[in-house]
């Protein structure tokens, strides 16, 4: 069955390849912790996806962390995982009763904390087909989902996200807790905006923890051209354009607007965290002995960044020269993948 009989998303499997093999870390303290991911994604030859990251679940975990993209991959999916386990933990801690995984994917939290989530009614919310993949691959893979579990197939092209969820029994004046992760950057504004405003009615003390791009992002990948990169540094962005062509990144927030854009919607931000920055490495990607998970790859690749930099300005006279690298300091620090946590005001 081809990849697109599947209808399973490619960056789906991408971002769940990246979990898999980050589960495989030999440490604890920077092991991703969804260990579920490779046995729900199946054999990685039927997936569909010519992609380093997915061509890594073969090779030994040593091996793939020496490739930078499947090194950053997987870092970024490791901070990802991370502050999203920690945030449900906390939400369980103050009492939600009802959790919903929206674009749900291969996420793995309704099998990994069945005990944590027992007296929790779950719902995952996804596409027919891709929930009926899921399912699928859930029987395979685990015997079947826990009992308390609800798989919500929707068309949101055909009916609302509320009505969608109420014909399951979902029930907005439960305290939830939400994830939204990998959805956002896909969905163009006026939907999103009204998700996040069906969200923040949900009774007092629900939250939702979700990822996003900023809006620097999103209009660089509309308007990147190839031609201007060095030959040898276009290979990761050709293969970031064929993954997102048809699944494209639509909608990010302008950088260090986010208290105000999400305060307008209905909810407090109670913590925002950029992946890849000191902190998040930090918390997340820093080993007892001080050395970070994909270091190595990791320091190749600012290496190749700065060289790449280096040949983009060498032709130019000083001042130009400033100006350009000014102006590529600056695109960088545009640039920022961040995720959150936000709780409802109503």
């Amino acid at each position: 069955m081809s990849q697109d009989e599947k209808g399973i998303s490619k960056t789906a499997i991408w971002v769940a390849a990246a979990r898999a093999v980050g589960a495989r870390d030999p440490d604890p303290a920077v092991r991703n912790p969804d260990d579920l991911a490779e046995a729900l994604l199946g054999a990685p030859a039927q997936l569909g996806l010519d992609h380093p990251v997915v061509d890594a679940l073969a090779m030994s975990y040593e091996a793939a962390m020496q490739e930078i993209e499947v090194a950053s991959m997987v870092r970024a999916m490791t901070e990802r995982t991370r502050f999203i386990d920690q945030a449900l933990e906390r939400a369980v801690a103050d009492g939600i009763t009802q959790c919903l995984i929206v674009g749900a994917g291969f996420d793995s939290h309704a099998y990994r904390f069945q005990e944590l989530l027992r007296h929790t009614r779950v719902y995952e919310l996804d596409r027919p087909r891709t929930s009926a993949f899921k399912q699928h691959r859930v029987a395979a893979a685990l015997g079947g989902p826990p009992p308390n579990l609800t798989y919500v197939a929707a068309d949101l092209e055909r009916e609302t996200l509320a009505d969608a969820l109420a014909r399951h029994g979902y029930d907005p004046s439960r305290r939830t807790f939400i994830i939204m992760e990998g959805v956002t950057m896909y969905v163009q504004e006026e939907p999103l905006c009204a998700t996040f405003r069906f969200f923040a009615a949900h009774a007092p003390g629900s939250s939702i923890v979700f990822d996003f791009a900023t809006r620097a992002m999103i209009d660089g990948m509309k308007t990147l051209d190839l031609e201007k990169i060095p030959p040898m540094a276009r290979p990761p962005f050709e293969r970031i354009l064929k993954l997102i062509e048809h699944e494209p990144w639509v909608f990010g927030i302008p950088l260090d607007t986010e208290k105000e854009f999400f305060s307008g919607l209905g909810l407090q931000l109670r913590e925002i965290l950029t992946i890849g920055s000191e902190e998040s490495v930090g918390r997340y990607l820093t080993r007892s002995d001080g050395t970070t998970m994909g270091a190595a790859a990791h320091e190749r690749a600012e290496a190749f960044r700065r060289m790449v930099q280096r040949q983009m300005t060498a032709a130019m006279d000083p001042a130009q020269r400033g100006q350009a690298e000014a102006a590529m300091r600056e695109q960088a620090r545009q640039n920022a993948y961040r995720i959150a946590e936000a709780v409802s005001t109503a």
